[in-house]
């Protein structure tokens, strides 16, 4: 069973733009969702959307900032279910940039899904990347 979802992407930007996208709760909100984001160690923080019960999914994911190495990596936990205290989904959002001639290569690791997951892991990880397509729209546009 698999658990875990990968991509990687390569930008024509430079590490800050993209580290702009991935730590700013305005432009989060551009393409993923609607969230209160701090950069800061140990920051709670929620990403809401519309619920989706044929997933098991309230609308709230609850996240909390475990690892900063600025322009280079973010780590959180994401957590999901139909309550807080009763999550169904319990992972892990590691993002990674590297520098490269031509721009940034951006790598997602969405780590920790378990066998009842499933149906989420399947619509997140095509969910990631028409999300992370729309933040490279956002990119373009400046």
């Amino acid at each position: 069973m698999k658990t875990e979802i990968k991509h990687k992407w390569l930008y024509n930007q430079s590490p800050e733009e993209i580290w702009e996208y991935l730590t700013k709760a305005e432009l989060i909100e551009k393409w993923l969702m609607p969230n209160d984001f701090e950069l800061k160690m140990g920051h709670e923080f929620r990403f809401k959307t519309n619920p989706i019960p044929s997933l098991g999914l309230d609308g709230n994911f609850y996240c909390k900032v475990l690892e900063i190495v600025p322009l280079t990596k973010l780590v959180y936990s994401w957590k999901g279910g139909l309550s807080e205290k009763n999550p169904t989904l319990e992972t892990i959002v590691e993002w990674t940039l590297e520098a490269k001639e031509s721009g940034t290569e951006l790598s997602l690791a969405h780590t920790g899904f378990k066998e009842g997951n499933s149906s989420i892991l399947a619509a997140m990880f095509d969910g990631w990347d028409k999300n992370i397509q729309k933040m490279l729209t956002h990119l373009n546009l400046h």
